[in-house]
């Protein structure tokens, strides 16, 4: 499997943001509730867009393999900073995302020629 991601500067969005590093290769560990069972996993792959009405917000569809085995996909999106102390970093966000349809089809048309499913 190619470990690719996107190119920030190809995605024909011109800013002035500070480059985002790739994920592929870190560890995490997910915490499932009731119980707090512990699965732990390896970003495998990214794909990265910026979203087309925002230009201060990036777009991520990871691909994650647990220690199991499964392979799992993980949709979120880093904006940039506005509290003093992240003021002009990338942020990871914290809520569940509002894209547009055109850039959640572009995202999935990759992860689909990168062979994702």
């Amino acid at each position: 499997m190619p470990r690719r991601g996107i190119d920030q500067s190809s995605d024909k969005v011109s800013t002035s943001f500070p480059l985002l590093p790739s994920r592929i290769g870190k560890r995490g560990v997910l915490v499932l509730p009731p119980d707090g069972k512990r699965l732990r996993f390896e970003i495998t792959g990214e794909i990265r867009k910026f979203q087309s009405d925002l230009s201060s917000k990036i777009i991520v569809l990871e691909r994650v393999r647990f220690d199991d085995g499964r392979i799992e996909l993980r949709l979120a999106y880093y904006i940039i900073g506005k509290k003093p102390r992240m003021q002009g970093k990338w942020v990871w966000g914290q809520y569940a995302t509002f894209l547009p349809a055109g850039d959640f089809a572009a995202v999935v048309n990759e992860a689909q020629k990168l062979r994702w499913f």
